[in-house]
């Protein structure tokens, strides 16, 4: 019962992408967009400072758990 109601939702959305000729160039340019903020968020706005203060993983481990007890 469940294999069949997934391969129902699937051949669904399989059939309906497979019709679409506008929407696939929509949905390319959506997740290329997606792909592209992601990518300049990781590399602008989230830093990994733990690696600029902290050298081995071990120092790492005990900063984060630390910071975690302290609230």
């Amino acid at each position: 019962m469940l294999r069949r109601t997934f391969k129902m939702i699937f051949l669904f959305y399989y059939n309906g992408f497979k019709s679409m000729t506008v929407g696939k160039k929509l949905w390319i340019i959506i997740i290329i967009k997606l792909f592209l903020i992601f990518v300049v968020l990781k590399l602008f706005f989230f830093k990994d400072f733990l690696k600029e203060k902290y050298s081995s993983e071990d120092d790492k481990s005990k900063y984060v758990l630390e910071e975690m007890l302290k609230r």
